[in-house]
């Protein structure tokens, strides 16, 4: 698999997770066969920047920590926007996190 297909199944995946839930960069890679390459997925987020209609917001950390908060706009874009959507965050984390989490394995059935 191309690093470019990775990414836009990455970003398809992304694209699924819904409003008021979050998933996680290993949860991706794990529903894409790459259970690994949790650290590729934060790459494709990276580059998600630019490319339309991803959430790359509800993408946190397997602990429910907004990681990747500081490629957003502005230090806190990220929960801002997860806030909108009715998420709790704290302390830069999820709260609620295991009630929050969309595992595309299980919601993709």
């Amino acid at each position: 698999m191309e690093q470019k297909d990775f990414f836009q199944d990455v970003w398809e995946v992304v694209r699924l997770v819904p409003k008021g839930r979050v998933t996680t960069y290993g949860a991706i890679a794990k529903y894409l066969g790459t259970k690994m390459s949790a650290r590729m997925v934060g790459w494709a987020m990276n580059a998600a920047h630019g490319q339309p209609k991803i959430p790359a917001h509800r993408v946190v950390n397997r602990n429910g920590d907004l990681s990747g908060k500081m490629h957003f706009k502005t230090p806190t874009a990220m929960e801002d926007l997860l806030k909108k959507e009715g998420i709790g965050v704290e302390n830069d984390r999820i709260v609620d996190f295991p009630n929050r989490l969309w595992d595309p394995e299980k919601e993709l059935i």
